[in-house]
């Protein structure tokens, strides 16, 4: 006859089992997949500036101060460049402009080329919900527009692009002219989304999902829709490349039914499955290889000088 389990016994394999669980959705759903990488020290740690890049930090775009950007340019200076304008991404309540996996290899591979790279800070959960915080995206786009002159820059040529919660409000600002022009914001070239798991919130949040997209879309269908790219899609946008993570199915399968719409309604639009982890989608850009030249050729559709300054 077996031995009855005590009841220490029973919560020591109920906490193991449950452990066991948390780990694996972390490892499978959303944007703290793999959480030792995406909290990790090299992730945390700030950008490495080279010696061939100047930095502009702190520039505020707002009266808050969280509404703040920094600008990266050419040492030796440029003139009428392409702008590439980086939003980070961090579950809609934590992230840093200034993190390594935001900027250091974007800024090492581009702005030498002659590209200026800005990358921006918004108001975060709990004090700016995701609706908010496209405000500040949209804002921030209007201030680079207008001031890239003053940094070597052509406000009229300007490329999006975000990282997971980042890449959903350049999905808002993409989907709908609303967005940008309220903020008194112009046209852009196009943009890219890096992993994003939340373009249609409203099927996201009927599903089952992790506790952070409660805390960033709460429980009204209505404010769901308010804040769904996929809900927001109107016709002939900007072209758009969402890059997607293999290792994460709900992102490659919102990342494809965006893109179907988009081109359905008259967006030319891109899909880029790459076999990467949430945070090597954005970590290893810029880094030689297939990936970021894919992204390059991409980039380079955009605007014929910018592909002279990537060749």
């Amino acid at each position: 006859m077996s031995r009855p389990i005590r009841p220490s016994r029973l919560a020591l394999v109920a906490a193991t089992l449950a452990a066991a669980l948390c780990l694996v959705a972390a490892a499978h759903a959303g944007p703290f997949g793999r959480f030792g990488e995406r909290l990790g020290a090299r992730r945390m740690a700030p950008a490495t500036v080279p010696g061939n890049v100047k930095a502009l930090h702190d520039i505020s775009y707002g009266g808050d101060p969280h509404q703040r950007l920094d600008v990266y340019v050419p040492a030796s200076g440029t003139a009428h460049a392409p702008v590439l304008v980086m939003v980070h991404g961090g579950g809609w309540k934590r992230g840093d402009k200034d993190m390594d996996a935001v900027v250091t290899r974007k800024i090492a591979r581009w702005v030498p080329r002659g590209i200026v790279f800005v990358s921006v800070d918004y108001r975060m959960l709990p004090d700016a919900d995701p609706r908010v915080q496209a405000q500040d995206v949209a804002r921030a786009l209007a201030y680079v527009q207008q001031h890239a002159a003053t940094w070597g820059g052509d406000g009229g040529r300007v490329v999006l692009m975000g990282h997971s919660a980042g890449a959903h409000l350049v999905a808002l600002l993409e989907a709908s002219p609303t967005w940008a022009t309220e903020a008194g914001a112009r046209p852009w070239l196009g943009a890219v989304f890096l992993d994003s798991g939340a373009l249609d919130v409203s099927a996201l949040m009927q599903a089952p999902h992790l506790p952070l997209y409660d805390n960033a879309f709460g429980n009204d269908p209505a404010f769901w829709r308010a804040v769904s790219p996929q809900q927001q899609l109107t016709a002939n946008r900007p072209p758009l490349l969402a890059v997607c993570s293999t290792q994460r199915m709900r992102s490659c399968q919102q990342s494809s039914a965006f893109v179907d719409a988009a081109n359905a309604s008259g967006t030319h639009a891109k899909l880029l499955r790459e076999d990467l982890s949430h945070l090597e989608i954005n970590n290893t850009l810029g880094t030689p290889g297939a990936y970021t030249d894919t992204v390059e050729r991409f980039l380079a559709s955009l605007d014929s000088d910018l592909a002279r300054r990537l060749r």
